[in-house]
């Protein structure tokens, strides 16, 4: 059972520290199964927090993105840190961002919260169609509890997790200033069979599968803006001169700017699954992303997101990497 106020006892202490701005966490969103961010600047503002099965969000993309503007003339930068609530794969992007320097270690206060596994919403709102009322939930015992409005619904876990879960292989933060919470088992082992099933087809078997999903992209561009390592304040993918992908919404130009950016992911993808999750049309992101962090994976033994003190893939280099795949 997770103890929420002792969180929210947290949050009161650490926003009261003279070094720290504010926190950030989740909140209770307005309808059904949805949560938000939740900026805490105030002791009294930590009352609504929650960590519960619905907190998908990962919170480190924020840590990029607050407060880039200029500062005003004649006032200071802020220095104070920033505190985050992270669970396991938040945790790998606050340190991938660290190792590119995206952020600086002395700018955040991280509190890890080991996870059980987060929902996939679109699951249980098939699940439990039309729910307007707020819902809350918890973790059973391998089993998500839902508090309905007509009572608690129990549900096994493996229906409803998010994809990212059923693969995790830590759940538990890898690097936090605070843990809230102990130690959770890892349940999740990840032999890559959905690269698998997707290899095993032809090449035009492969093609035409990926045609018909970047067919439908909109080119919203949800799945870069959520993206905690999408964080360059100049996007090649949006420059004019040189243009190096069209505006144009279609299969071609739509390809160019997905494999784009996996590539641009390669050896950085910490595998939290925010672009498939926000992504309105359903495209299976996470199935190219996850191809490339296979290869990186096996042939160079490398996983981003794991040691503060490693090096970038393509900054680092060992004598006894795999040579038998070069051309």
């Amino acid at each position: 059972m997770v103890d929420v106020e002792k969180l929210k006892e947290i949050a009161r202490e650490t926003v009261s520290r003279d070094d720290v701005k504010y926190l950030i966490g989740w909140r209770q969103g307005t309808y059904g199964f949805r949560t938000a961010p939740h900026f805490v600047g105030t002791p009294e503002e930590a009352d609504n927090l929650i960590f519960s099965p619905l907190c998908s969000h990962n919170l480190a993309t924020y840590l990029t993105l607050v407060e880039k503007l200029p500062v005003p003339r004649g006032q200071d930068p802020d220095s104070r840190k920033v505190a985050l609530l992270v669970k396991g794969c938040d945790s790998r992007a606050v340190v991938q961002q660290l190792i590119e320097q995206g952020i600086g270690r002395d700018s955040v206060f991280v509190i890890g919260c080991p996870c059980r596994g987060v929902v996939d919403l679109k699951k249980v709102e098939a699940k439990f169609p039309g729910m307007r009322e707020k819902v809350s939930a918890t973790w059973g015992n391998g089993t998500i509890i839902f508090n309905l409005p007509n009572g608690n619904v129990e549900v096994p876990r493996q229906e409803v997790l998010a994809g990212k879960c059923l693969t995790c292989r830590y759940p538990n933060p890898l690097l936090s200033d605070l843990n809230f919470g102990e130690e959770v088992a890892v349940w999740g082992s990840d032999d890559y069979a959905d690269v698998k099933n997707l290899e095993a087809g032809s090449p035009q078997e492969r093609w035409s599968f990926w045609e018909e999903k970047f067919a439908s992209c909109m080119r919203c561009y949800s799945c870069r803006n959520v993206c905690p390592m999408c964080y360059c304040e100049d996007c090649v993918l949006d420059r004019l001169n040189p243009q190096w992908v069209m505006r144009s919404v279609n299969t071609a130009e739509n390809t160019a700017f997905h494999l784009a950016r996996a590539f641009h992911l390669a050896g950085r993808c910490i595998e939290c699954g925010e672009c498939e999750r926000v992504c309105p049309v359903d495209i299976p992101i996470m199935k190219l992303n996850r191809k490339l962090s296979k290869e990186v994976r096996e042939k160079y033994a490398f996983e981003p997101g794991l040691d503060p003190e490693s090096k970038p893939l393509q900054a680092s280099y060992r004598p006894d990497d795999k040579e038998d795949f070069i051309l």
